[in-house]
């Protein structure tokens, strides 16, 4: 509740929280479910449920907040039907209500050691990594781009500078250069860490919780960059890490080293500034891996 209040503020979040237990009960009897046990942690801004249909399916239940990086959840899982990822088997989008596959909630890529885990996370990517249908209303990376070129200087003064002039410069220009210069354009996930893969039953890791764009490969591999970032900042040469993933990602997937890079230091320092601004102190340490990146 308290992480809700703090990333959407007050006027967004409290009706949403407030709404919650209607949704659930209306959601249950309209989608014929019954309810097993509630998934717990079940994500930040969602609640969600261990559900079975009416025939006895088990399935589970997600009730999101719906925002500009959410609302689009529906219609890349739609798109990917099951390739890569949970299948959405029902959907109101416009009220974060998504009925899906039944996974296995607690057993994610994190269970893994990081070098498997990487391994695994990478054979998803190559799944999730198709053509949009034409007139798809997913955001496109450019145009997140160009927000960020207004709103990374802009939390940068409003914070007090909080890390050298320097790397602002240079994720502003990596930002304005690589949206301009993308060569593919696919559905990418774009919070594919470790924790949003989960093990299945009709394929062994399967995605969860798109914050869907369609944008160029390089960008999707922000979150793997960075992910298990408490471990990564107590290691003796955090830098090591990061870059040393930054290499074995690209050449896993044949992309260019130099746009994962980039994207990947954009991303940490948008992500940072951003944290900062709702008072997360994760923040810090992703400007780290910006400065890191540089």
């Amino acid at each position: 509740m308290r992480t809700a209040l703090r990333w959407c503020g007050e006027e967004a979040a409290r009706p949403w929280l407030a709404g919650l237990p209607e949704a659930a009960a209306e959601f249950l009897a309209r989608w014929e479910l019954e309810p097993e046990r509630l998934v717990l942690p079940g994500g930040a801004l969602s609640l969600t449920f261990l559900v079975r249909r009416a025939d006895g399916t088990p399935a589970t239940l997600k009730l999101g907040f719906v925002d500009r990086y959410t609302a689009h959840e529906a219609d890349a899982l739609s798109i990917w039907d099951g390739r890569g990822a949970v299948r959405l088997l029902e959907a109101e989008p416009a009220r974060g209500a998504l009925l899906l596959e039944r996974l296995q909630p607690d057993v994610s890529l994190r269970s893994l050691p990081e070098d498997r885990a990487m391994l695994e996370a990478v054979e998803v990517l190559r799944r999730l990594w198709v053509p949009a249908p034409e007139g798809s209303p997913i955001d496109l990376v450019a145009e997140r781009a160009g927000y960020w070129t207004e709103s990374m200087p802009r939390r940068f003064a409003e914070l007090g500078e909080p890390c050298p002039k320097a790397l602002l410069d240079e994720a502003v220009s990596l930002c304005t250069e690589l949206a301009g210069s993308q060569e593919q354009t696919v559905v990418l996930h774009t919070d594919c860490h470790h924790g949003n893969v989960l093990a299945g039953e009709r394929a062994k890791w399967l995605a969860i919780d798109p914050r869907p764009m369609l944008g160029e490969p390089a960008f999707d591999l922000g979150p793997l960059v960075r992910d298990r970032l408490m471990t990564v900042v107590a290691e003796t040469r955090p830098q090591a890490v990061v870059r040393r993933r930054v290499t074995w990602l690209a050449n896993s997937l044949d992309l260019d080293v130099e746009r994962v890079r980039g994207w990947a230091l954009v991303q940490a320092l948008a992500l940072g500034l951003w944290c900062l601004s709702v008072h997360d102190s994760t923040g810090e340490d992703l400007l780290s891996v910006a400065e890191w990146l540089a």
